[in-house]
């Protein structure tokens, strides 16, 4: 299972859902090595070895055969997919973002990505229920598929425990300056590396900083630090560093465990993360859980997430991204606020508050929850506990409720 995007969405979810619910049965459809990534689990929770994944005929019938045979209430499929399948239970989906759909919300065309869109919609229009991770990625769903408001519930995501283990030690900045030679101040960012992630901005940025503050003789060895894909993948944004004229202050790590990311996050000066398009947006809530400040993007779900915790720039306006970082890098009294303000907007996602909606959703599914007028039904007597299972579609292991939930989602992306 990655550690990031929707690996760490299922991993959570799961562990979360173990922690509250002790009633219903959960299966998890996958490979038995991923599952035991999140063990240890309670009684009720159960692996059902599934290696071949739902993107081929053999995968798709294997997996409809466990849903049937487990007679599972609801299944729970942790990201969109497009194929849509027919399967015997419900189906409830978690979308993070419509993002590569946009091209048709904006006048795009061509017929490959017209059926994708369809059939999309297909699936969407399919589900028993519909999870967004934020009012913005609800929003696109109603205005891109035309789905009612009243089929989405917006469930927000969290971050995951490990980012909760406290500040920074000096045995943890001793070793960044012996694995990475840090001894300096730098900037940080931190995920995916792709166009609507804007870091040809943040590097144009990052250079107009360093020559307003040789100006001001302040902060003349400041880094900034790019955690992510290898940059061997991306030979445009190397080009974008030379053009800047900042290939000594620029350096590219890669990819890196969360044990590692977060003695970064802490250590950073500002984490940057001023992204073009976010579904929900975490590594901004990653870096206020350790104090640091942040500046992002006032586009997207960003300003949903953030609140009053971060600065918030145009993500298109190269100069307002560096007087943003200039100002939350000078001004102490600013500093510190983000810092309070950033320890309290992260405590505000809860894993746990997350798996009740999706339970309550799950429940209501299966015909054991909320009728109507709202009001909560009985619990179920144990003959009649619902069932909840993970399955693997378009090229991702997901969870399935009502009696089978499936943990081989880990799917190989990237923190979004």
């Amino acid at each position: 299972m990655t550690e990031f995007g929707i690996g760490t969405y299922t991993r959570n979810v799961v562990r979360a859902l173990a922690r509250i619910d002790g009633k219903n049965e959960y299966f998890l459809i996958g490979s038995p090595q991923k599952v035991a990534e999140i063990n240890p689990l309670p009684s009720n929770f159960a692996t059902v070895p599934l290696y071949d994944d739902g993107t081929t005929a053999k995968g798709y019938l294997e997996c409809r055969a466990i849903l049937k045979r487990l007679s599972c209430d609801v299944v729970h499929i942790p990201h969109l997919f497009w194929m849509p399948r027919t399967l015997p239970c419900p189906y409830v989906v978690t979308v993070h973002d419509v993002l590569e759909h946009l091209y048709r919300a904006h006048g795009g065309s061509g017929l490959r990505r017209a059926l994708h869109f369809q059939l999309t919609r297909r699936v969407l229009k399919g589900a028993a229920r519909i999870f967004a991770v934020s009012r913005f990625t609800k929003g696109e769903i109603e205005r891109a598929f035309r789905i009612s408001s009243a089929r989405i519930d917006v469930i927000y995501n969290a971050i995951d425990s490990r980012f909760l283990h406290g500040h920074a030690s000096d045995a943890d900045r001793q070793f960044l300056a012996d694995r990475f030679q840090i001894t300096y101040p730098f900037l940080l960012y931190a995920g995916r590396i792709s166009p609507h992630k804007n870091l040809v901005r943040i590097i144009e940025a990052f250079s107009a900083l360093k020559a307003e503050l040789e100006k001001q003789q302040q902060y003349t060895d400041l880094k900034l630090i790019i955690i992510g894909d290898e940059l061997s993948k991306h030979p445009g944004l190397r080009r974008t560093v030379v053009r800047s004229g900042v290939q000594h202050d620029v350096r590219f790590l890669g990819f890196l465990s969360i044990d590692v990311l977060r003695i970064f996050y802490d250590v950073a000066k500002i984490f940057v993360f001023p992204s073009l398009y976010e579904g929900f947006g975490l590594p901004p809530l990653e870096a206020m859980a350790h104090g640091t400040p942040v500046l992002t993007s006032n586009a997207s779900a960003m300003p949903e997430v953030v609140g009053n915790a971060a600065v918030l720039v145009n993500p298109e306006n190269v100069f307002e991204i560096m007087r943003g970082l200039l100002r939350v890098l000078l001004d102490q009294k600013l500093r510190e606020r983000l810092k309070s303000s950033g320890y309290q907007q992260a405590k505000r996602f809860s894993w746990d508050i997350s798996a009740r909606q999706i339970l309550d959703g799950y429940e209501e599914v299966a015909g054991h929850g909320r009728g109507k007028s709202g009001a909560r039904e009985p619990v179920p007597s144990v003959k009649q506990r619902g069932q909840i299972a993970e399955a693997d579609f378009g090229g991702s292991k997901t969870p399935v409720t009502g009696n089978v939930f499936d943990e081989g989602i880990a799917n190989k992306s990237q923190r979004q």
